[in-house]
This record gives C-alpha cells, structure tokens and sequence, in this order.
C-alpha cells in the first residue's frame, strides 16, 4: 500500500489549506490514520488522528484550527488547516495509526509554507 500526500503550498498567515492522503488500496476501513508535522530543523510531531470507528484526536496547537476527515469509498484522508501562522510550516506525513502489523505505512510528505 502506498500512500501519496498532496496539497502542498506556499499561504500567507491567516489562510487555509486542504492537505490529502490517498491510499493505493482499501485501508482505512480497518486502520487508523493521522498525520505527522515535522518543521524545518525539529523532530516529527503527531498532529492528529482518526480511528477506524471515526474518532478524532488533535493536538493542542493544531486544535481548534485543523480538522482531520477522511472519505472511505476514495480510501483519502483529509487535513483542513485554517488560520494558518507561520509556525505551522512543516513537511506534512501521514501514515496508519496506531502502527501494527497489517497497518503500517508512511507517506512521503507534502511541503506548507507559511509566510507573508
């Protein structure tokens, strides 16, 4: 299973942008999801994530502003960022959540910038 990442962009601060995750194959049935930032310099920090059974979780600097969904029948996740600020650039990743046996896949990233 691949996973391919897409909606990288250049905003300025205050602005919105839509990220998404597709998998090659049917997957988010039976895994979890999330999404990892990593800014430039810093480590990897888990953002947010979804359950197979649709719950969602975010972290504190994201919440409120970001909201993880996802679209089974195009096996695509989804990451709405809205009010952007400049500390929210990052390499954006998503991958399979918790990691399993059966559900472990990265994707390669998608690139935000946030800047005036």
């Amino acid at each position: 299973v691949q996973l391919l990442e897409s909606g990288r962009g250049s905003v300025q601060p205050g602005g919105s942008l839509t990220l998404s995750c597709a998998a090659s194959r049917p997957i988010l049935d039976r895994c979890g999801m999330c999404w990892y930032r990593r800014p430039p310099g810093k480590e990897l920090d888990l953002i947010s994530y979804i359950g197979i059974d649709g719950s969602t979780n975010y972290a504190d600097v994201v919440k409120d502003r970001f909201t993880i969904s996802e679209d089974n029948g195009n096996n695509t996740l989804y990451l709405e960022m809205r009010n952007l600020t400049p500390r929210d650039t990052a390499m954006y990743i998503c991958a399979t959540f918790p990691l399993s046996g059966s559900c472990n896949y990265w994707g390669q990233g998608t690139e935000v910038t946030v800047s005036s």
